[in-house]
């Protein structure tokens, strides 16, 4: 799995204003900053994700800020009312000034 990808569980269709369970993992290594390199003896600077923004239907719907007490390869739950067939966006900033982004829709029946 490549840096940055980020992965959606939602239900393939849901009844309208049903509510649904959200799942996310990312792969990021998730560096502390407090770690050294066995080799070098150095330490490993911090590399996190430091932000998540959810939206759905294009509406911020929540954020999520993260510190150093996160693992590698964060994993995030919520609930959603399923109101309108939308996409739902999650977008991730990193303390390296990188973006990730990842889109699911969300099929109302």
């Amino acid at each position: 799995m490549k840096l940055g990808t980020i992965l959606v569980r939602v239900p393939s269709r849901v009844k309208m204003g049903k509510i649904i369970k959200v799942l996310s993992l990312t792969k990021h290594p998730m560096n502390t900053g407090l770690v050294k390199n066995p080799k070098t003896g150095k330490i490993i600077p911090m590399w996190i994700i430091n932000k998540v923004d959810i939206y759905y239907d294009k509406k911020l719907i929540t954020t999520c800020h993260y510190g150093t007490g996160i693992a590698a390869n964060p994993f995030l739950a919520f609930y959603l009312k399923a109101d309108k067939k939308a996409p739902l966006e999650f977008v991730m900033y990193d303390t390296h000034h990188n973006i990730y982004k990842k889109t699911v829709m969300i099929n109302v029946v």
